[in-house]
């Protein structure tokens, strides 16, 4: 096959993989869901970021994001309502140590 046939295909398989998420109501990978800015005079943020199946990852940040920044820790969950939830939980009541200890 041809490299303009590939990429032909390649675009119908995303065009698809749009749809599909459309109709399941889940976010394409990499949309932020979810950003709020940490407490005055700090450079933390929250963010929640689609995996595009339906997950998401929290992340605590430290920086000028999408920039510049550095991740201090981030949870995954199994949905974007999870994250988004944990996500307010957390902006509001501050985050717990045993929430800070990486990645699941």
């Amino acid at each position: 096959m041809t490299t303009n046939k590939r990429l032909i295909e390649l675009r119908n398989l995303q065009s698809k993989a749009d749809a599909i998420r459309r109709e399941l109501g889940i976010s394409p990978p990499g949309t932020v869901t979810f950003l709020t800015p940490g407490a005055a005079g700090s450079e933390d943020a929250l963010i929640v970021q689609a995996d595009g199946f339906g997950g998401a990852t929290m992340s605590l940040i430290e920086g000028n994001y999408p920039l510049d920044y550095v991740t201090k820790f981030e949870k995954a969950f199994p949905t974007e309502e999870d994250a988004e939830s944990a996500a307010e939980s957390a902006a509001c009541n501050g985050i717990k140590q045993s929430q800070a200890r990486g990645p699941t």
